[in-house]
């Protein structure tokens, strides 16, 4: 499916949960392995039920306090109650509170056709409710915010005061503009100083991430103020590795990483090299070989893709509590608490010992995880560190202003991408 292109570059973004999709289109990255209709979850022993995989990346057992609000981000498809109802019975897990929000006038839309964006939306709320039911015991509150475009969205997630937001839409950065670009990252600035963590996948075409060269990264992925996630395959037994179903080849289906060229390595990103800002930050399963069980369409799939990643992670962070705000810095600094990927290539880089092109800091060890970002402590003097970041750059817009240096309508969030899924 697709709306209107964006501005005069026609760039797109897509939702990363893997169904075709141009180039050019901003675009869902899920991928997805069909089961029989109305058959259960395929028998192969390489797909998760998610609440086995929350286990197997050490989840505390319905023991977290919870009450983060989640935001999810689709600019297309739409989902259905019957589809939920039919995978929270499965695992055996209460429905969610599901709200949804109109940004400009999209909606909640099903689309029937093999193709739709349906199979990312009904990933992205399976997988973030799931995982936190898995880590609280409780049903999670959800509000999916129907936009044209990401900054927006972002920006309304924020102002409703959502603590957690998963975006599986994206595209090249060679796509966007820097105005457009640095837009995207102000508002993923403004939620993280109002207490939002923001989430998003790498994307699901290796290191060329669909573009004509070897090297490229997604945005919003290498916003700064976003988490990047990327994709690996997680065998129930085994070594995890990275994902990339063409390996050596750059142009494939695997996990997007590289370095950003719109954005400067930041000074957190400890024991990164490169010429700009790492991608990805974090990584999971993405691999649909070793996919997720997900409902939709009135039948079982399997889906893979970075798209899994980014509500995986999200579900998991609003089961820590509210108001975690700009955590990044944190996470590099403990880089225990993640299991380090050493395996694999997603065509121009590869993993190895310590953060990488591939997968960033590796895979989620949660019970780490939940000790570093449940501190009441800690958390309140992150906050205040992002509300001081957040006033530095306005009183650097200031001066901009003050001094006319600020180009006209750099304010402007991008306009409408291309929306379609990839498959």
């Amino acid at each position: 499916m697709s709306t209107s292109g964006i501005g005069s570059k026609g760039h797109g973004v897509h939702s990363y949960a893997h169904v075709a999709a141009p180039r050019n289109a901003v675009k869902p990255y899920f991928k997805r392995l069909r089961a029989a209709t109305g058959a259960a979850p395929r028998a192969a022993a390489t797909s998760w039920d998610v609440p086995a995989l929350c286990a197997a990346y050490d989840w505390p057992n319905k023991s977290l306090a919870g009450g983060g609000i989640i935001a999810i981000i689709e600019l297309g498809g739409g989902w259905t109650a019957s589809d939920m109802t039919a995978f929270f019975h499965r695992i055996d897990q209460p429905m969610p509170d599901i709200t949804d929000v109109s940004v400009d006038g999209t909606t909640n839309t099903p689309d029937p056709s093999p193709d739709s964006a349906d199979g990312e939306v009904a990933l992205d709320i399976q997988v973030a409710a799931a995982a936190y039911y898995c880590a609280t015991g409780h049903a999670a509150t959800i509000r999916v915010y129907w936009a044209k475009d990401i900054a927006p969205a972002i920006a309304a997630a924020a102002h409703d005061g959502c603590d957690v937001c998963s975006i599986s839409w994206g595209s090249d950065e060679a796509n966007w503009g820097k105005r457009e670009a640095h837009a995207l990252e102000k508002a993923a600035l403004a939620a993280t100083a109002a207490g939002m963590v923001v989430f998003a996948a790498s994307g699901d075409n290796d290191s060329a991430d669909g573009g004509p060269t070897p090297a490229n990264v997604d945005l919003p992925a290498s916003a700064p103020h976003v988490i990047g996630c990327g994709g690996t395959m997680k065998p129930h037994s085994g070594d995890e590795t990275v994902w990339n179903d063409n390996p050596g080849q750059s142009n494939g289906e695997g996990t997007g990483g590289g370095f950003s060229t719109m954005f400067p390595m930041p000074s957190w990103q400890i024991g990164a090299r490169g010429p700009g800002r790492l991608v990805p930050d974090v990584a999971a399963d993405a691999d649909p070989s070793t996919g997720y069980n997900i409902y939709f369409h009135g039948s079982w799939q399997t889906i893979g893709g970075t798209s899994a990643v980014a509500p995986l992670y999200t579900g998991l962070f609003a089961a820590f509590g509210k108001k975690l705000g700009f955590v990044t810095p944190d996470l590099w600094s403990h880089p225990t608490c993640f299991g380090d990927v050493t395996k694999g290539d997603n065509g121009a880089f590869r993993a190895g010992v310590g953060p990488d092109a591939c997968t960033g800091l590796g895979s989620p060890i949660a019970s780490r995880l939940a000790t570093l970002l449940t501190h009441p402590v800690a958390n309140l003097a992150r906050r205040v560190k992002s509300l001081e970041e957040a006033n530095q750059e306005l009183r650097a817009e200031n001066t901009r202003l003050a001094t006319g240096t600020r180009p006209p309508s750099a304010d402007a969030y991008p306009q409408v991408l291309a929306v379609s899924p990839l498959s």
